[in-house]
């Protein structure tokens, strides 16, 4: 298992890294740690979970802690995440006032890749000049302008002053960057969303920070252009939020 992930994973979940990198499932206490993943916290953390390593690692309140102990402690992680055990888990959820929100899985690169011929240029654009693609609803993907989790870098490829497609990298952790990445629907089926992201990969390496992806499980396009960029499936996230009704910030 990549170091850097495990020290992350171990933030993020409230637990040691030895922990994060065993094969036993751990429920642990949330409170924010320094150096945790901040990308979107815009409530306080009933639950959230991590498949990794064949395991499971919860952390969040009290309350819904004793109740995933008791139902998940000896479960197998492999199928934690069919519809069944989800609907449960989301019926106890509502009971609280909670659903799940996301389940998305994450793509980590351990290495920087070659780029293949490109019959367009690349334009990188540090953190200061990604201001000027605030509220382009083109590269929503690409930054996200989320205070907690900056826009560090992008990097788009051009056919003369005009953009096919834009990448991002926010930097979600110290020591991990999160891509994402738009191609505009007239420059799709050209390659140009791979360059990018291994790009945009390669050039967070030498800058001495681990590139990760995250996705949607429905999202296949965007799963083959991570494992296209020399990503592989690192690991999977369940998050939570309150109802409307609960009122919660």
């Amino acid at each position: 298992m990549n170091d850097i992930l495990m020290r992350q994973l171990a933030l993020d979940f409230c637990c040691s890294p030895e922990e994060a990198a065993d094969g036993d499932n751990h429920f642990r206490i949330y409170e924010k740690l320094p150096g945790r993943r901040c990308f979107q916290e815009h409530h306080a953390c009933f639950l959230k979970l991590a498949i990794v390593g064949g395991k499971l690692l919860f952390a969040g309140q009290e309350e819904i802690l004793d109740w995933c102990r008791a139902r998940y402690a000896a479960d197998s992680a492999a199928w934690f995440l069919e519809a069944k055990n989800l609907r449960q888990l989301n019926d106890r959820l509502h009971a609280a006032g909670w659903q799940i929100e996301t389940v998305h899985p994450f793509y980590i690169a351990e290495q920087p890749s070659a780029l293949p011929e490109m019959p367009f240029a690349l334009r990188f654009y540090e953190a200061a000049e990604i201001e000027q693609f605030r509220g382009d609803e083109r590269f929503g993907e690409a930054f996200c302008f989320d205070p907690s989790a900056p826009d560090l870098l992008g990097v788009a490829a051009l056919d003369g002053e005009r953009i096919l497609g834009m990448a991002g990298a926010s930097g979600d952790s110290p020591t991990m960057w999160q891509i994402g990445i738009n191609v505009l629907p007239e420059a799709r089926g050209r390659g140009i969303a791979k360059t990018l992201v291994s790009a945009l990969k390669n050039e967070v390496f030498r800058r001495s920070i681990l590139p990760f992806y995250g996705t949607s499980f429905s999202h296949l396009a965007s799963q083959r252009t991570a494992l296209a960029a020399g990503f592989l499936p690192a690991w999977v996230e369940l998050a939570t939020s309150p109802l409307p009704e609960n009122g919660q910030d």
